[in-house]
C-alpha cells in the first residue's frame, strides 16, 4: 500500500475514491502540510499501490477499512484525526471512524457517501452496467472505460489538463491494472444480500455519535452520482455540518473549483482547532 505523508501537527487523513487516488489531494496537502500531518493512502490496486489479482486480493470494502485501519496504525495515528473523504472514500472513512469513536475530531466530505443509496435517487445506469454486466466490465477493464470517462465527465467548468487527465490514467495503464476500478464498481452494496451492506448499514447507524463532530460538506452539484440526494441525506445525518455547494461543479470538487474549496478547509480548520 503505497501513502503520501508530508508535513507535521495534527493529522489530516486524506481517503480517495474510485477511479482516482492520492493524486486528487495534490494541492490540498500542499495547502497544508506546513501545519499539519497530511496523510493521503492510494487503495490496493490505485494509484502507485500494487495492483494483485482478484484472486491475491478480494477488494472488499470490509478488506479496504482494514487496510486504512492497519495503515494509519502502522503510522501511530490513533488520535485527533481530520478525516477528508471523497467518493468511495467517505465509506471507507466513516466505517473506519465508526469502529473507533474518539479517534475522529473533524470531518470534511465532498461529493461522497456513508450510508445506504438514499431512497430518492436512482441507480445511474452506468454504475448499473458497470456492476451487473459482461459489457460493462469489458469496457472497464480493456477499454479503460471508467476511468476515461470519470476524466471527461466530472469535471464541469472546463476539461482537464492534458497533463492532469493524464496523471489520472497513468496508474490504470492496462487491464490487469483496472481490477480495483472493475471491483469498486462490482462491489457496491445496494441491499442486505450485498457483501459489505452490513458495514454501510452500521455506519450508518453509527452517524449520530459524530453529532458533536465538527463537520464541513463541500459539494459540486453536477455530480450525477453524489448528488443532492446524498447532500440532503449527509445533511440529515450532520445537522450541526457547515455546507458549501457549487452549482456549476462536478464529481471531482477539487479540480473544478480547488481553489475555492481550499481556503475554505483550511478556514474550517483553524475554526475548530482540536482540543485535548
Amino acid at each position: 500500500m503505497s501513502y503520501l505523508d508530508e508535513g507535521s501537527g495534527d493529522p489530516v487523513v486524506m481517503v480517495h475514491g474510485n477511479p482516482t487516488w492520492s493524486y486528487y489531494y495534490r494541492n490540498l496537502v500542499l495547502a497544508l502540510r506546513g501545519s499539519h500531518r497530511c496523510v493521503a493512502p492510494d487503495h490496493i490496486g490505485c494509484g502507485l499501490s500494487d495492483k494483485p489479482p482478484a484472486t491475491a486480493y478480494d477488494y472488499a470494502l470490509k478488506s479496504r477499512v482494514d487496510d486504512l485501519e492497519a495503515l494509519l496504525d502502522h503510522l501511530g495515528l490513533r488520535e485527533n484525526i481530520t478525516l477528508v473523504v471523497q467518493d468511495w472514500g467517505g465509506m471507507i472513512g466513516m466505517a473506519f471512524a465508526a469502529r473507533h469513536l474518539g479517534r475522529v475530531k473533524r470531518i470534511v466530505a465532498t461529493n461522497t457517501g456513508a450510508f445506504p443509496l438514499p431512497e430518492s435517487k436512482p441507480f445511474p445506469w452506468s454504475l448499473w452496467l458497470g456492476r451487473n454486466t459482461r459489457l460493462g466490465a469489458w469496457l472497464i477493464l480493456q477499454k479503460n472505460a471508467f476511468c476515461r470517462v470519470a476524466a471527461k465527465w466530472c469535471v464541469t467548468r472546463g476539461p482537464l489538463p492534458a497533463d492532469v487527465r493524464a496523471m489520472y490514467l497513468k496508474p490504470y495503464d492496462s487491464p490487469e491494472h483496472r481490477v480495483a476500478v472493475l471491483k469498486f464498481v462490482q462491489t457496491i452494496p445496494l441491499g442486505e444480500r450485498d457483501p459489505g451492506y452490513d458495514i454501510v448499514r452500521d455506519t450508518a447507524l453509527s452517524l449520530s455519535k459524530f453529532a458533536t463532530v465538527p463537520t464541513l460538506l463541500l459539494w459540486g452539484m453536477r455530480d450525477f452520482v453524489f448528488d443532492r440526494h446524498f447532500l440532503a441525506d449527509w445533511q440529515r445525518y450532520f445537522p450541526h455540518a457547515e455546507t458549501r455547494t457549487w452549482p456549476d461543479c462536478g464529481h471531482y470538487l477539487l479540480e473544478d473549483a480547488g481553489d475555492e474549496a481550499i481556503p475554505l478547509v483550511r478556514a474550517f480548520l483553524a475554526k475548530h482547532p482540536i482540543t485535548t
